[in-house]
């Protein structure tokens, strides 16, 4: 069910053939499921004792301050917590193949290496009682971890390219066409909620047509059509609704 599939214990008979078919896709995806979840809640604890551990002063780090700094940098974080556990799971299994399996250093990180990538060739694993044992669940816990290695790597990436735009869209010089295609309104004048809605959709945020859905929603509860909201309008909107219901 983590696709490593060894070889050394395979189904034979065609019930076992067919059971296998099914509990490799039901498998893979429940208990990657489950597995990712808890490891996610894994990480996010690691991520900051990770930091505190980065950051460690005499008392001059709030928990406050820690709790910031992760959700400033929370995909920089869960990369290195992840790069750390993947480091200590593989150790932990190159170090238990040299012990138990009997193997040299080589193949042992060899065998770890094609086992957490589920390339699973077979000609080293493990072979004794208590390497299965420990295979059972060393297996499931590196082959997640590497998966979210790469996830945490592609969001880590993702994030990186959001703020490079997000800074070049704040500092960027504005130009006339800017602030025309800014003024929602039509009035020559570029309000600070004009302003930030247009930026929120140079920003890819909002779309034009979140926009409108909005603007014909403000429109509706505006029914003296002054161009702001008050309690008279809401309340003129409220009875207006009722009478037509």
């Amino acid at each position: 069910m983590t696709t490593v599939g060894y070889g050394d214990l395979v189904p034979k008979s065609i019930l076992a053939k067919f059971l296998a078919c099914v509990f490799v896709f039901t498998g893979m995806a429940l208990v990657g499921f489950v597995l990712s979840k808890a490891a996610d809640s894994f990480l996010e604890r690691q991520q900051i004792m990770f930091l505190k551990a980065i950051k460690m002063r005499k008392d001059s780090t709030s928990s406050t301050e820690v709790l910031k700094e992760v959700e400033t940098n929370i995909e920089k974080y869960k990369f290195l917590s992840t790069v750390a556990l993947l480091v200590v799971l593989t150790m932990l299994g190159t170090i238990f193949l040299c012990q138990v399996e009997d193997l040299s250093l080589c193949d042992a990180f060899y065998c770890v290496c094609a086992t957490i990538t589920t390339l699973g060739y077979g000609d080293k694993s493990f072979s004794t009682k208590w390497g299965r044992l420990f295979a059972s669940f060393w297996i499931l816990m590196s082959t997640i971890c590497l998966g979210q290695l790469f996830y945490s790597l592609a969001e880590l990436y993702t994030e990186q390219r959001r703020k490079s735009m997000f800074k070049w869209a704040l500092t960027r010089e504005l130009t006339n066409s800017d602030l025309q295609s800014a003024d929602l309104d039509h009035d020559s004048e570029v309000s600070a909620a004009e302003f930030i809605v247009y930026k929120l959709k140079e920003l890819g945020k909002i779309t034009e047509e979140d926009i409108s859905i909005v603007m014909d929603s403000f429109k509706l509860l505006d029914v003296d059509h002054s161009g702001t909201l008050t309690e008279n309008d809401i309340a003129l909107w409220q009875s207006s609704s009722r009478s037509k219901s």
